[in-house]
């Protein structure tokens, strides 16, 4: 997923310790470019304190910004990267990420999260998933029949919804979305498909309340505003569930579509086998369970021994139970190449201002 979708969440002002590019480097400070979910104290001190080092968190929102954050910086200032899986091949062909040991994916990962098709090329390996979720309907059970969410195509088509939606603003996921409600696959559009996505996105528009980035579309759902989040997830409502039981996300019919998010280290980091050695923690059980339900998003550890460290209701929240038929139900975002990819922006500049 472009980072949009949970950078949203990083304007929640979750902070960590600032990195100054180009600094002196320490041989006991480790750097990381990150997400807003690593930056929780507890999910870091531990590996601080069992390898005496400093881990200096640098948080970014998109790929596209933390390639410009790596450009200006010096080689050798940054150790660890998280960026979204389906960009790990572009960072990898930048020269970014370095090669990672064969085996450093513990078995446990969910298989149909590992995407080694993504992370291993050429036969190395370059990153690990370490969390994924799925870009979907949130919506105020309270509020909507849950048997409406089961069809995507209620979205645009059942006028009762007028003016009850948000649209998470972010073209990729919805327009995935739409596709698979017109029963399209997401690796297989074509410029043909975009006349039937625009006119199902125009309908959709017609039933919005707004659209908007992860934070003004989750503060509506969550204040009464709108009743449904469309691009939602359990990365906008599985964290409030304890708070607001009624806020609740389904996976309809027609599926929907997972993102993810993989770590790897810096092909110019001077403390590799340390930066190794926090990739292995972070994709160990039980920091698999702190990322997972991180103060900034919720969503699913790819570790699935993870687990036996969460709690029943953190497992409800996260529907732990119903993972197995949901991966058997998801489509990978859409990867257009330079033309098509313009194409859909185009689509999605008309949606904005229609």
């Amino acid at each position: 997923m472009k980072t949009a979708m949970r950078t949203s969440l990083l304007a929640l002002g979750v902070s960590a310790v600032a990195l100054v590019a180009g600094q002196a480097q320490a041989q006991d400070q480790l750097n990381a470019l990150v997400w807003c979910d690593h930056t929780d104290r507890e999910l870091i001190q531990p590996f601080e304190e069992e390898h005496n080092v400093r881990v200096n968190l640098k948080e970014y929102e998109g790929t596209g910004t933390a390639l410009s954050l790596i450009e200006q910086s010096q080689p050798g200032d940054w150790d660890v990267l998280v960026v979204d899986g389906i960009d790990v091949p572009r960072v990898v062909e930048a020269g970014i990420l370095g090669e990672l040991p064969a085996d450093i994916a513990p078995d446990s990962i969910f298989p149909e999260v590992a995407l080694d098709s993504q992370q291993v090329l050429d036969g190395k390996r370059y990153a690990v998933t370490e969390k994924f979720g799925y870009n979907t309907v949130s919506f105020n059970q309270a509020e909507v029949d849950p048997s409406v969410m089961a069809d995507m195509t209620n979205l645009w088509s059942d006028g009762d919804l007028e003016g009850k939606l948000a649209v998470y603003d972010y073209y990729l996921p919805v327009m995935g979305m739409v596709a698979m409600g017109l029963g399209k696959k997401t690796a297989d559009l074509s410029e043909a498909d975009l006349p039937d996505i625009r006119d199902a996105l125009f309908k959709l528009k017609d039933n919005a309340a707004l659209v908007g980035g992860v934070v003004a579309s989750q503060t509506a759902l969550a204040t009464g505003e709108v009743d449904v989040l469309v691009g939602g997830g359990e990365w906008v409502t599985a964290g409030l569930s304890a708070e607001n039981p009624d806020l609740e996300w389904i996976l309809p019919e027609q599926g929907g579509v997972m993102w993810s998010q993989s770590i790897g280290v810096f092909a110019d980091s001077e403390r590799k086998d340390l930066a190794t050695e926090f990739v292995k923690y972070i994709l160990s059980p039980e920091a698999q369970a702190k990322l997972a339900t991180s103060s900034c998003y919720w969503a699913m550890p790819a570790n699935e021994a993870a687990g036996d460290h969460l709690s029943e209701q953190q497992k409800k929240a996260l529907r732990w139970d119903d993972q197995g038929e949901y991966l058997q139900n998801v489509q990978l975002y859409p990867a257009p190449d330079a033309e098509l990819d313009a194409k859909m922006q185009d689509v999605w500049a008309e949606f904005l201002q229609h």
